[in-house]
């Protein structure tokens, strides 16, 4: 059998941490950014942790991470 390919979309979106924990950007930062006051596009900034479940479905998407 072949080996399995990862998912090629959910790795270039995901990273993991030197810890094992999957991290992921925020989402609403791309556009329709003069509607929004400077804390919000501030606090959209960065990357996040992801919660325990749904870094579970993402480990399953993406082998390599």
């Amino acid at each position: 059998m072949p080996k399995m390919k990862s998912h090629r979309g959910a790795s270039k979106r995901f990273k993991k941490t030197g810890t094992g924990k999957i991290t992921s950007f925020k989402a609403f930062r791309r556009h329709l950014l003069t509607g929004k006051s400077s804390k919000t596009k501030r606090n959209l900034a960065g990357s996040r942790v992801l919660h325990s479940g749904d870094a579970k479905r993402i480990a399953s998407l993406v082998y390599n991470l």
